[in-house]
């Protein structure tokens, strides 16, 4: 089947379409539309046409749009579920849940259309202030480019065309280029649900071409972008005095104290391990186990792990399917090498069939190996035994990224202590680093970005504040 580009509320011909290949075993499942310059530019012109539209729409009007599309999508949620398992390889079950969870972002997307309000200020706090009336509101920001990644590509969408459009913005939407085919059936949802044409534009094709243009132009006034610091660094650089989102990633850390009980936690940590192949922004990667529990927790953490089936994403049994691509599934073996060259114990795992990489597990990881210093965004797991609760948060800390980060804990104290110690956006007291829901503020300092999503708080990202004075 051939996609074209989603423009002005029209789906127009490319200039180039290139094959779309399933990551699990290889077919091609679509041509794709690889807009250039002239396109981009046309989709800009349409955001910018339709941007008066949405300014002026009232806010119930923007909120009744979303609760449609929710609903739409909840209509279509197993033809979506299969459409996400199809051009990423991730699991049939994980699938249902990120459609699931697009519906409920999309709810919540149109609640916070209703609330979007400012607050009044005292201006005779201050000498000169007397006889004054002021205060705050909200206003969007105008046309959005939103820059999206593979690994969720249905809600980190909904991330930000929800609050995009809750705060009364014109997107123009740059999926990742192997996940194009549920940003183009939200297009097609969006204009059932009655969405303005023009409001929602969809570009499809070379990431750095149509990136570059979209964080240049001056018609477009922010940016939201999720994907890797290296290119998030970049359009930061670019993008001037634009409003700038960047969700750029981790290798997020879970810290085990000594009086946890290992069983009880077992199924979830794994779970955090190795959902979607590990190719989640704040997948458990590095395990920090107390040297009293640490023989413990290998021995069921690795017979936990080993109970996964691998296998085709359509497949409503299978846990772990194919990575992304092949030279991402190469880099995962040759990361495994490099630290089991450093001196790690691979304890489960190391396989490699196609584009699947077996679950695995490292133990004893020196420090700086990658698996312990970058993003691995692949199936496997460190696990290093600590001496002492603060040795573990200084391993935790040191690292270039802090976006989530996880302890298991029976002492109040030792809790109190890490979640202000960690150097993360967000910290969860006996539970993964992996847990979000989408409400939630979500995102991260040092090179794990700037800017935080959850929709309430993308939405106060999408607009201006403007203070509003009266003199009486």
């Amino acid at each position: 089947m051939r996609k074209r580009l989603f423009i002005d509320g029209d789906w127009v011909e490319a200039g180039e379409y290139r094959p779309l290949y399933a990551p699990y075993g290889g077919g091609q499942i679509a041509e794709i539309a690889y807009a250039g310059a002239a396109e981009v530019n046309r989709a800009i012109e349409a955001a910018e046409k339709a941007r008066p539209v949405m300014a002026r729409m009232p806010a119930h009007e923007r909120a009744s749009i979303l609760e449609r599309l929710s609903a739409l999508i909840g209509e279509k949620a197993e033809e979506c579920a299969r459409l996400i398992a199809l051009e990423t390889a991730k699991p049939l079950k994980a699938a249902r849940q990120e459609a699931a969870r697009t519906v409920m972002t999309y709810k919540f997307a149109a609640e916070e259309a209703r609330r979007i309000q400012g607050e009044t200020i005292p201006m005779d706090a201050a000498p000169g202030g007397e006889d004054r009336i002021a205060y705050t509101i909200r206003q969007p920001l105008g046309v959005v480019a939103a820059i999206t990644p593979f690994n969720f590509p249905m809600n980190l969408v909904a991330h930000k065309v929800g609050p995009a459009i809750a705060a009364g913005n014109t997107i123009v939407l740059k999926p990742a280029g192997q996940t194009p085919l549920t940003a183009l059936l939200l297009a097609e949802l969006v204009q059932q649900a009655g969405l303005p044409k023009g409001a929602l534009n969809v570009v499809t094709g070379s990431g750095s071409a149509i990136g570059d243009f979209l964080v240049t132009d001056g018609r477009v006034k922010g940016v939201t972008f999720t994907g890797s610091p290296d290119v998030g660094i970049s359009i930061r650089h670019k993008a001037g005095l634009k409003k700038v989102t960047l969700e750029l990633g981790s290798n997020s850390a879970l810290i085990v104290d000594k009086d946890v009980d290992a069983d009880a936690m077992m199924a979830r940590a794994v779970t955090g391990a190795f959902s979607f192949a590990g190719q989640i922004c704040i997948s458990l990667q590095r395990i920090y186990v107390h040297e009293q529990l640490f023989d413990e927790f290998v021995r069921k953490f690795v017979a936990q792990t080993e109970t996964l089936k691998l296998g085709d994403p359509l497949d409503p049994e299978t846990d772990v399917s194919a990575l992304i691509s092949s030279g991402d599934a190469e880099r995962t073996m040759q990361w495994i090498e490099e630290a089991r060259e450093r001196g790690a114990v691979v304890a489960t795992g190391g396989r490699r069939e196609g584009n699947v990489v077996a679950p695995t597990v490292l133990l004893h990881v020196d420090p700086q190996a990658s698996l312990s210093c970058r993003e691995a965004f692949a199936p496997i797991v460190m696990i290093n035994k600590v001496a002492t609760m603060e040795d573990a948060i200084r391993e935790v800390n040191d690292s270039r990224f802090g976006l989530q980060a996880g302890i298991y804990t029976r002492d109040l104290g030792t809790a109190l202590h890490a979640a202000e110690a960690l150097e993360v956006g967000g910290v969860m007291i006996n539970d993964i680093p992996t847990f979000r829901v989408d409400h939630m503020p979500y995102g991260g300092v040092k090179d794990s970005g700037i800017g935080r999503e959850g929709v309430k708080y993308a939405v106060q990202e999408m607009t201006e504040l403007k203070l509003v004075c009266f003199k009486k």
